[in-house]
């Protein structure tokens, strides 16, 4: 059961004023997203094409998702060929039912999860756990997190938010070890639990990073080895995997694994890759290798709505490599928790409101500064900022018909008055010497809707003591 508090995207206005007053929080983000910065450009500095792996890495995506449903089917067609079953589920419940059942039918009491965001997404820990088969988290920092009762914070670093300090304290309470900060030391802890976990496992579940439709192939990236064991030690393996992840061909594989390493961790290549492909290859039937069975779901939970939206489906483009997240101003003072959702950060600013729904996290896309450093690190080069602003209208749009009482008296009144301002010269240079006059009045602005909003939380910009029209006159010698 969480130790935090419960989190919701509508609340992401009071979550990130709350964050704002935790030094620790932005100390500890601080010097984690510094260094993956500095690592991520010594990486890509070393690829004299790195653009050119951007390009196309965004021209198979886009060609992916034109045709999804033609790659995913063959995708499940040719995975269930070599020996994996393969469910399909339209929504998180589905999901969490097929994956229970499929716990249920193998009596499997003792479960095992890798790191995945999808099974994040769809709650599956909490919905395992009504069946009292909670899988234990076997990467480090979900496992982390696990114990301290929270939810990632980070697509790819979920305990970032925490010092070794905390963690040493939260092993301390929950393994009764002697206190300790040191890395090795509690790292050392972490691998003796959780090997007996594995040893005693019944089933192993897993996400997917990339499905191949070619071959019906899973690959899985990380760098500790517990992919590895979760996926090969216990008789059963499921991976829960969004259709968005297929790619057409196993040779589109290489420019991925030279953009996600580098962008995500700004390393070369992760420790380990993973290519499972179903329970029938001649290697795993000489040696023994693998599970006995390989159950693949397919998770839809609203991407398929995405991919038909012309204007937003460049969404399903993303690699889950967390860039946007260590380049955004907004998420490295606040953090992920902030965000309320599972996917924090830029892509998760666009992704949550469209598979949650807008009105589940209306204020996300209006949770940046549009300063691009997300698009600029992209890999696949999604225009976040875009389609930041695509949501923002949406938003608006669906709240046009509300009165003005219910969407605020003063905004409204505002708008009405600047739109008027703004139809006639003469008004618009009145509208502008009043302005002048007010900026001299700090107490005005600081106190009168809505106004005293903007001013609490940024500066006012400051009006030139001269309009452009009156500088520009005495320049040119007669009037204009």
């Amino acid at each position: 059961m969480s130790t935090t508090p419960e989190r919701n995207a509508n609340a992401f206005d009071a979550q990130a004023r709350d964050a704002l007053g935790d030094a620790t929080l932005k100390s500890a983000l601080r010097n984690a997203t510094d260094l993956f910065a500095e690592r991520r450009t010594a990486a890509i500095d070393a690829v004299p094409d790195w653009e050119a792996l951007r390009e196309h890495a965004r021209q198979v995506k886009d060609a992916t998702v034109a045709r999804l449903d033609h790659y995913i089917g063959q995708f499940a067609d040719k995975a269930e060929q070599a020996g994996a079953t393969v469910h399909w589920a339209r929504d998180a419940n589905e999901a969490c039912a097929i994956v229970a059942k499929i716990a249920e039918d193998h009596g499997a009491e003792r479960l095992v999860k890798s790191k995945s965001m999808a099974t994040e997404e769809i709650h599956l820990n909490k919905a395992l756990a009504a069946h009292d088969r909670e899988p234990v988290e076997t990467d480090l920092g979900e496992w982390i997190i696990q114990l301290a009762g929270e939810t990632p914070s980070h697509i790819i670093v979920p305990a970032i938010h925490m010092t070794r300090d905390a963690i040493g304290e939260l092993f301390v309470d929950k393994l009764g070890i002697p206190p300790s900060n040191d890395p090795k030391t509690l790292c050392a802890h972490a691998r003796e639990r959780l090997r007996n976990h594995f040893a005693k496992a019944d089933l192993g579940i897993s996400g997917v990073n990339f499905g191949v439709a070619e071959t019906g192939s899973i690959l899985i990236l990380e760098n500790e080895g517990n992919v590895r064991m979760t996926t090969t030690m216990p008789k059963v393996h499921v991976a829960v995997m969004g259709i968005e992840r297929v790619i057409p061909r196993f040779a589109d594989l290489e420019v991925f694994l030279r953009l996600l390493p580098r962008s995500g961790t700004g390393q070369h290549l992760t420790t380990y890759q993973s290519i499972l492909t179903g329970t029938d290859s001649p290697k795993q039937r000489r040696c023994g290798q693998g599970p006995e069975e390989l159950h693949i779901v397919l998770l839809d939970n609203g991407r398929s709505k995405i991919a038909v939206d012309e204007k937003m489906r460049e969404t399903l483009a993303c690699i889950r490599c967390g860039a946007c997240l260590n380049a955004c101003p907004v998420y490295q003072t606040i953090g992920g928790h902030a965000y309320g959702s599972v996917y924090p950060g830029p892509i998760g600013a666009i992704l949550t409101p469209q598979l949650a729904g807008m009105h589940e996290a209306k204020p996300l896309p209006f949770a940046s500064t549009l300063c691009g450093a997300c698009k600029d690190v992209c890999p696949v080069k999604i225009d976040i900022p875009s389609l930041l602003l695509e949501l923002r209208q949406r938003a608006v749009e669906g709240t046009a018909t509300e009165s003005p009482a219910k969407r605020g008296f003063f905004e409204s009144l505002t708008w009405r008055m600047w739109s008027w301002f703004m139809r006639g010269p003469k008004r618009f240079r009145f509208a502008s010497a009043m302005a002048r006059f007010g900026q001299r009045l700090p107490l005005l602005h600081r106190l009168l809707p809505p106004m005293a909003a903007w001013h609490s939380t940024r500066e006012l910009p400051k009006l030139a003591k001269k309009s452009f029209r009156d500088s520009y006159r005495p320049s040119q010698g007669s009037k204009q």
